[in-house]
């Protein structure tokens, strides 16, 4: 099969775990992993993963199928970084979603559906890690049911709420407010692109969280 993966953000975690699938998968498919979309040449699966710009009908004809991998249970959490908002909103569970791309955003079809545990002490790391290898996972199964899934359409009955994009300001900490009130959104930030931080007397302090084995 030919495959490609579009994944906008060279610098994204995501990256590792895509470049291991391409590494072990290269003598079975013809596979490419490309930043842009006008570097996409065509084929049977169009992979969107992490990818900002938007792939319009045109751009989707080149593909057999295109399909997105998001991170919450559609039609609820549509939009940008759902798994995080969820998170800080108490969530203790995640789905991800494998669906077709649409002209609107995370409204297509669905190919299948998987629930992530995540622990109330999971550091951003380790949340990632869960969240990739479900995604490794529910690519596999895109790529061996690619002639016998049966695609759903996302319930009627339910009202689809939307998640804006996370910025930088996103993860400010309140140097007023405890630790543990903002541990939820301590440990969700990526400490080397979205860092946790707080202003405090002209100063700009940055926080990042680690695991010690010492108690």
């Amino acid at each position: 099969m030919k495959i490609s993966f579009l994944c906008s953000d060279a610098l994204h975690p995501v990256n590792a775990y895509l470049e291991k699938w391409l590494a072990e998968n290269a003598d079975q498919h013809a596979l490419e992993l490309v930043r842009k979309k006008t570097d996409l040449r065509g084929g049977d699966i169009l992979f969107l993963v992490a990818c900002a710009e938007i792939i319009t009908e045109e751009d989707r004809s080149k593909y057999s199928a295109s399909l997105v991998l998001h991170a919450s249970d559609l039609p609820r959490g549509r939009g940008w970084s759902p798994h995080i908002w969820e998170i800080l909103q108490g969530a203790e569970e995640i789905t991800l979603s494998l669906l077709e791309a649409e002209d609107q955003v995370d409204s297509g079809r669905i190919w299948k559906k998987v629930r992530i545990l995540i622990p109330k002490h999971a550091l951003w790391a380790e949340i990632n890690d869960l969240l990739f290898k479900a995604e490794i996972d529910l690519i596999d199964y895109a790529v061996h049911n690619f002639d016998r899934v049966e695609p759903l359409s996302q319930s009627d009955d339910v009202t689809p709420n939307y998640y804006p994009r996370r910025t930088p300001k996103d993860s400010l900490i309140d140097p007023r407010k405890s630790l543990q009130e903002q541990f939820d959104l301590i440990r969700v930030c990526d400490p080397n692109r979205f860092p946790a931080y707080f202003d405090h007397l002209g100063h700009r302090y940055l926080l990042k969280l680690e695991k010690s084995d010492e108690q």
